[in-house]
């Protein structure tokens, strides 16, 4: 898995250190959030979900069918809209109700 931080966008709340489960995510001097340590993140994609300013993004590579796309994840009320943004730079975006996210 490939998470991606886009520094200008982060705010530093700390918000992905404290919900990834592998603890991979730290603030730096700047408070800027980073992983020292990518190649042990498990993709659950927590810290996505967490991000209030969609500053975290999972890169879709080509074991993933990605291609080079990317991912990010914003939060409007209860509703999580998944963004995927293909190489071409086209998006498709799909909304998911966190209350209805779990059931089966």
């Amino acid at each position: 898995m490939s998470i991606r931080f886009t520094r200008a966008l982060c705010i530093g709340c700390g918000a992905c250190t404290e919900i990834c489960p592998g603890s991979l995510l730290a603030l730096d001097a700047q408070g800027k959030a980073f992983m020292a340590h990518p190649e042990n993140c498990w993709g659950c994609a927590s810290c996505l979900k967490e991000c209030p300013v969609s500053a975290i993004a999972l890169y879709l590579g080509a074991d993933m069918g990605g291609l080079g796309g990317t991912l990010r994840v914003r939060r409007e009320g209860t509703r999580l809209l998944w963004t995927i943004q293909k190489p071409d730079g086209t998006e498709i975006t799909i909304p998911v109700d966190s209350r209805e996210a779990n059931h089966y």
